[in-house]
């Protein structure tokens, strides 16, 4: 079992920069393909970024793709989203999840446990 909490969720305006946080416990973080997800009111979730394990490499959504980064720290046992030059279209629950597989999945099935979200809303 793998327990993910998240923090840093906040109202932000359009333009500004914002970082989420999601701790991990009960199992070696870096054995872990890590993830993050988004969902929008009335809106399936959608894939945001993932980060390969051990660190090796990233993948973006091209909506966030040169103002977004995703990052880990095995020591911590701590994942983290940078966002930068936020848009309204980011406001969403935003999630992180963990995944046993290789390589950069990036449809929710393939991804195992949950945070249980936090909700960024950008004002414009």
């Amino acid at each position: 079992q793998v327990q993910l909490v998240q923090s840093g969720g906040a109202l932000v305006q359009a333009g500004g920069s914002l970082r989420l946080s999601c701790a991990a416990s009960g199992r070696t973080f870096s054995d872990y393909t890590m993830g993050w997800f988004r969902q929008a009111p009335g809106k399936e979730r959608e894939f945001v970024a993932v980060i390969r394990r051990s660190g090796f490499g990233t993948d973006y959504a091209d909506s966030v793709k040169g103002r977004f980064t995703a990052s880990r720290d095995n020591a911590k046992n701590t994942m983290y989203l940078q966002m930068n030059s936020v848009r309204p279209e980011d406001t969403a629950v935003y999630y992180c999840a963990v995944s046993n597989r290789w390589g950069a999945p990036k449809l929710g099935s393939d991804y195992e446990y949950w945070g249980q979200g936090t909700q960024v809303t950008v004002s414009s």
